[in-house]
Formats: structure tokens, sequence, C-alpha cells
């Protein structure tokens, strides 16, 4: 029988993090290359923001603090006068709620960061460089700035290329003429092949992608995003328990 203390093996076993210069360094760095490729998606926000009405300025502070590409994107198809308030909130909500399942995967590692640090690093959280951030702390970094220094390269870049996007716009025209608006979807599966575990996610990954694709074709507006997200946790979930 083991002579150490339940609570004190507990401890040992939790993941620990640091936030160091050195961790926002590393972030920053290995972001830049998702970064670029996320620019690419926001030139076209920066297109499409033109073609809706918006100055250089309005598009450029909307990606400074937003910050969320499918978001602005939906925001801009739905922008008209008078712009239909409950409709673009209601939306945005659904399509970032994913973000609540994002917090809840960052917990065991952030709430060992002080308030200002964690919730400072969660506003510059995107998929991509949470997806680059979990897949850090699962192997074992305790670089609790990484997420930050991450997010700070695809919110420069982000606004750098909207701006380009939007000042561009009207030479730029149809963003699907260049292959532009499959960027993100690139950025995306490059994203989802790091992240593969192999055989033991099978499961929840396939049942994300079916309930995602058949709520696609018969739910209104991007509850897809959402409910694949939902299955395949559920999913993952389940096989743990089992």
């Amino acid at each position: 029988m083991s002579d150490t203390p339940p609570h004190e093996s507990e401890t040992e076993a939790e993941p620990t993090v640091e936030f160091s210069l050195a961790g926002l360094r590393n972030g920053f760095t290995e972001g830049t290359p998702i970064a670029l490729g996320v620019a690419g998606y926001g030139v076209v926000f920066g297109v499409l923001a033109r073609q809706a009405g918006l100055s250089v300025a309005e598009a450029a502070l909307m990606s400074a603090t937003v910050l969320a590409g499918a978001a602005q994107v939906i925001t801009i198809e739905l922008w008209d006068a008078p712009i239909p308030v409950l409709a673009v909130i209601g939306t945005t909500f659904v399509v970032n709620l994913r973000y609540v399942l994002m917090g809840a995967a960052l917990r065991p590692w952030f709430s060992q960061l002080a308030p200002l640090k964690a919730y400072g690093s969660i506003f510059f959280t995107a998929d991509e460089n949470w997806a680059l951030t979990m897949g850090e702390l699962r192997a074992g970094s305790r670089q609790g700035a990484y997420l930050l220094g991450s997010g700070l390269a695809i919110w420069v870049f982000w606004v750098l290329s909207t701006v380009l996007g939007a000042v561009a716009g009207s030479v730029v025209g149809d963003p699907s003429t260049y292959g532009l608006d499959f960027v993100l979807t690139a950025v995306f599966v490059a994203i989802a092949v790091g992240l593969w575990d192999g055989q033991s996610d099978r499961w929840p990954w396939l049942t994300a992608a079916a309930v995602a694709v058949f709520g696609a074709q018969y739910l209104p507006g991007r509850w897809y995003i959402l409910l694949g997200g939902l299955a395949g946790c559920l999913v993952e979930v389940a096989r743990f328990d089992g």
C-alpha cells in the first residue's frame, strides 16, 4: 500500500503550466505560418466588407476587435440597411458557441494561470491557434503563453490582410476566382491531420463529421458546427467512461 496521500498524487498528476516570454515567442514564431494561411481568408473578408459598404477603417476595426473569421463573414453576408441586429447577433452566437467547448478543453492548464493572463490569452483564441496550443499542451509543453503568442500572430496578419483586401477589393473582385475562399478550409484540414492520434480518434471524428454534414443539409443557419462538435465530444466521453 502506498504511503503517498491521495491528494498529493492527484496534485502531481495535474498538468502544470508557466507563463513566460519564451512561451510567447515560441507561440508567435510557430503560429506565423498558420497566420499566413489565415491572412488569405482575411483578404476575402476585406473584399466582402468593402462590397457591403464598410470603409477600410471599419473593416479593420471589426477584425481587430472581433477576431472571428466565420462570424465576421456571416455578419457581412447579413449586412443590409437597416442592419438586421437580431439575425446578426443570433447567427453569430450560434457559430461562436464552439468556443465554449474549446475553452473547456483548455481549462486543465489555464485554471492555473492568473485571471488576467488566462482571459487575456483567451481573447486571442482562434480555431487555428487553439488547435496548435492543444497539441503543444497535450504533448507535455508547459508554455501557457503559447496560446497568446500564436494568437497575436494570427491577429496581426488578420488585421493587415483585412486592410489589404478592403483596399484592393475593387481589383480582386470575386475572391473565389483566385481560390481564396478555400484558404481557411485548407488550413483546417492541415491542422486536423496534425491532431490525428490514430485509430482511437476514428469514431469521435466520424461521428462529428456525419452529424455536421447532416446538420448542414437539413438545419437552418450554422447549427451544424455546434452539433458536430458536441456529437464528437459525447462519443469521446462515452469511450473513456466505458
